[in-house]
């Protein structure tokens, strides 16, 4: 676990927050009961398995567009 959500965990212990399997390292905060990850680090994460194009695709379609409920997390890009 990636030692800013375990600092989140521990933080908002009563909170059900929805957690982005394998991106741990990507956590940067909350806002609103739901986590905040750093778009450009799952994507690079992803392209540990395949080509830059691959995974922006990817990651748009069965990561940034799911759904899981009102604590779905929020995926943002830092320039």
């Amino acid at each position: 676990m990636g030692n800013k959500l375990k600092q989140i965990l521990e933080v908002f212990p009563d909170i059900p927050f929805m957690i982005a399997d394998g991106y741990d390292e990507a956590v940067i905060g909350v806002f609103r009961e739901k986590l905040v990850y750093c778009t450009n680090t799952v994507v690079e994460k992803l392209m540990e398995t395949m080509n830059e194009e691959d995974a922006w695709e990817y990651f748009i379609y069965n990561i940034e567009d799911s759904y899981v409920g009102e604590h779905t997390p929020i995926f943002i890009e830092i320039f």
